[in-house]
């Protein structure tokens, strides 16, 4: 293989604003500089009075230049959510989808993860750390390129964007049910998007330093593979403890190297947490795990500076009143429930994260599930994992309080950054760290 390039979806919206420090050419031959608009109109893009089915821009041959582009949103719909400017090297091209303009960023693979590695934690990160995460961010990104699935949708034959299990149905209580989970849709015009729904990647917006070059430089072409497949390895901030397993956060498919296991190599026991007992044991303790640091130091390599607007990961409490609770499920599910009587633990996962939740209402009763659907149901943003415990405060039919603990922040699948970071901290190799959240899984150079 040889290296690829990636397209990147950046920003949407009727007008694109973007700026060339440099000369830029466009596709049709125009040489530009400064502050540039394009609009959305009739279904094409309008720049300079003229109309394009899609427009793209090159800096000039031999010059090493950036363009900027305004008002890009990251943290789509999480708790940090705004807008900046963001600086990126490569081509800029500009498509028309949904009613809208889309900003693409064209770029080599391997300059695409010196982005990625400083942006999903910070680029001060101990060479180790940023070593594992240049080779899973790659292994992610090109299993998605390489997927026939993806090439599929690419061509037209697209799936509905959500994976939905079930739409609503009765089960075998008479209780209704709706399971979804929220897995990478295949963007048909570009490969991946720049937010936390694929990896997060800001350009060089953010400080690429020497030690985030050579991460990926030293790991050039590096994958992690399964029986000849390039590896699905997903990741999250903290596991929690322990780690998740695929099926029970996305589709009912089983990866061998993405298996239940403790974070933590010197007590390797972990207790079976799908058990309600276990589970809830497990949550309102705080068992020793790799993930489980107040160190600052190490805190500070993992997480940006809005990331740690959120300083309570590893176990945390939300607290409702019976009112906000009420309020906050009708609004994030368009069901109304009436006053809510209870939060029932139905299935959990290997890692104690609740699969599906019963939540019992004066009105109505629904059965909810996967684990991306619960967070977003129970919060007006993510709630930080569906690992948690309720105890309820006041009157025993119609509780007027309702006190969440819980444990991990995201799906708790593959790779733990935080526990990653600690990892690197106390002189792990990044061979050894990839071995500890991927087990089966082999190192391959690709090219």
């Amino acid at each position: 293989m040889r290296e690829p390039q990636i397209t990147v979806g950046v920003v949407s919206g009727r007008e694109v604003v973007f700026f060339f420090p440099e000369t830029f050419i466009s596709s049709d031959g125009i040489e530009t500089t400064g502050v540039q608009k394009a609009i959305y109109q009739k279904k094409k893009v309008y720049w300079q009075g003229k109309a394009y089915e899609e427009l793209s821009f090159s800096p000039l041959a031999g010059t090493n230049t950036y363009f900027e582009l305004r008002d890009v949103t990251i943290g789509i719909n999480f708790h940090w959510e705004r807008k900046e400017s963001q600086r990126f090297k490569g081509q800029l091209k500009l498509i028309t989808e949904a009613e809208q303009l889309t900003a693409i960023n064209v770029i080599s693979i391997e300059d695409y993860l010196i982005s990625v590695i400083s942006s999903e934690m910070s680029a001060a990160a101990s060479p180790e750390l940023l070593k594992a995460h240049a080779v899973i961010s790659r292994s992610w990104a090109l299993a998605n390129l390489l997927s026939p699935l993806t090439q599929c949708e690419k061509k037209g034959n697209a799936v509905p964007t959500d994976s939905v299990a079930n739409s609503p149905s009765a089960n075998e209580e008479g209780d209704d049910t709706f399971i979804r989970w929220y897995d990478r849709e295949a963007h048909l015009h570009f490969d991946v998007c720049a937010d936390d729904h694929c990896q997060r990647y800001q350009g060089i917006t953010r400080v690429s330093t020497s030690r985030a070059i050579e991460a990926v430089s030293s790991t050039r072409g590096e994958v992690l593979m399964y029986e000849g497949t390039i590896c699905d390895t997903r990741f999250s901030k903290c596991c929690g403890g322990a780690f998740e397993e695929f099926q029970n956060c996305w589709e009912n498919v089983k990866h061998p190297y993405l298996t239940k296991q403790r974070d933590f190599q010197i007590e390797s026991v972990l207790p079976d947490l799908t058990q309600e007992p276990e589970a809830e044991k497990w949550i309102r303790t705080s068992p020793a795990a790799f993930c489980n640091t107040k160190d600052k130091k190490i805190l500070n390599q993992v997480l940006n500076n809005y990331d740690q607007e959120t300083v309570d990961f590893y176990r945390w409490t939300v607290c409702y009143t019976q009112q906000e609770l009420a309020k906050l499920i009708h609004q994030r599910s368009g069901i109304d429930f009436g006053e809510i009587i209870d939060l029932i633990p139905i299935e959990r996962g290997t890692s104690g994260r609740i699969i599906r939740l019963k939540i019992v209402g004066t009105l109505r009763t629904l059965i909810l599930g996967k684990e991306l659907e619960i967070r977003r149901t129970l919060s007006s943003s993510h709630l930080y994992s569906s690992a948690f415990v309720v105890d309820k405060v006041g009157e025993t039919q119609i509780p007027t309080q309702f006190i969440l603990t819980g444990a991990g922040w995201g799906h708790g699948v593959g790779l733990c950054q935080i526990g990653a970071a600690v990892m690197g901290e106390q002189g792990h190799s990044y061979e050894h760290i990839l071995a500890h959240y991927y087990p089966k899984s082999i190192l391959n150079k690709q090219y």
